[in-house]
């Protein structure tokens, strides 16, 4: 029972840290992105676009080649993903839009962007519910260690995932060594300190702030990409992700912005978020009010952050604030 619930907690938590860990590292450059999940939603649905090309080319399933059946949705999430995070940057960086604005416009576009095309594609299967199914490429990103099944509590623990999963814990430590290891990381977190003072010393703001937001949209959109492909078994249906993008966010505060306490936050959260399915007799409302427990989770975590008023605990101080380069 237990490992059932840590086991479903994982899966359950791993889009989150792809969401997180993107959305981490654009806060340490000073950029606010509320765009996180319409940056998920893109990179899931050009994934399925690109899976569904290659599915389509092929004479029969049999015929599929597991390296391109996972090379192609990867290329396209990552292109998709890519070009949402460069159009933030130009509209926030270059433009100097306002962040909160311009996170929520890319919010609703991506959202609209995914159910047009996952529609489209839907229509063009002439399915019968208003899905769209890529199994043959699902198989290929869910497969497991071969001896996870023979291995017990510790192999549905720890062996029983698709090479996502474990692809973004090491990216989240990647991340953590990168923002506290090296001088790239430290020239990232001088950015979003005081971006001024790092212009000063010879650091381009505006490259800065470009790599890291779209290195974290390219991190974010995988947590679309996985959810469809691992989570959802290649199941692609319009408004099927419901609040995981903004749950990622919220994972962010509750990290407190580091990206190995994040890998924890989000296991804790995908059990918060699934645990009303282990616990009989609920009814429907309650069962929403269970769905709710990662937000409180998070209200109460920011109101200790901000009474402890620890400096290693707080955002990046101009966190959503636009460079003006004329005002230093």
């Amino acid at each position: 029972m237990i490992a059932t619930i840590i086991q479903r907690a994982i899966v359950q938590g791993i889009p989150l840290l792809f969401g997180s860990t993107g959305e981490i590292m654009t806060e340490k450059s000073g950029n606010l992105n509320l765009g996180i999940p319409g940056i998920m939603y893109v990179g899931g649905i050009s994934g399925v676009i690109g899976a569904f090309l290659y599915e389509n080319s092929l004479a029969a399933p049999e015929d599929a080649n597991g390296f391109l059946a996972i090379l192609i949705p990867l290329l396209c999430s990552i292109l998709g993903s890519l070009i949402m995070g460069l159009i933030y940057c130009f509209l926030t960086v270059t433009l100097r839009a306002n962040q909160n604005v311009t996170g929520l416009a890319m919010t609703t576009f991506g959202v609209g962007f995914g159910n047009f095309f996952g529609g489209s594609l839907i229509k063009l299967v002439d399915s019968d519910v208003p899905s769209i199914t890529l199994t043959t490429t699902s198989n290929f990103f869910r497969a497991t260690l071969p001896f996870a099944e023979t291995t017990g509590w510790f192999g549905k623990i720890f062996l029983s995932y698709g090479f996502l999963a474990y692809a973004a814990i090491i990216i989240a430590l990647g991340c953590s060594f990168f923002l506290n290891r090296t001088r790239g990381g430290l020239h990232l977190r001088a950015v979003g300190e005081n971006p001024a003072t790092a212009d000063a010393a010879g650091i381009s703001v505006v490259k800065t702030k470009y790599l890291a937001t779209c290195i974290g949209s390219v991190i974010a959109g995988f947590g679309g990409l996985y959810y469809v492909m691992d989570y959802a078994n290649g199941v692609w249906s319009n408004d099927g992700f419901g609040d995981r993008g903004w749950l990622a966010i919220a994972l962010v505060i509750f990290a407190i912005w580091k990206p190995k306490t994040s890998i924890f936050g989000s296991i804790l959260f995908g059990g918060l978020y699934i645990i009303y399915l282990f616990i009989p007799g609920l009814a429907l409302r309650t069962q929403e009010l269970f769905k709710a427990l990662p937000y409180v989770v998070t209200i109460i975590v920011l109101i200790i952050v901000s009474i402890r008023s620890k400096k290693e605990n707080q955002g990046p101080q101009s966190l959503g604030l636009s460079y003006f380069r004329e005002e230093r």
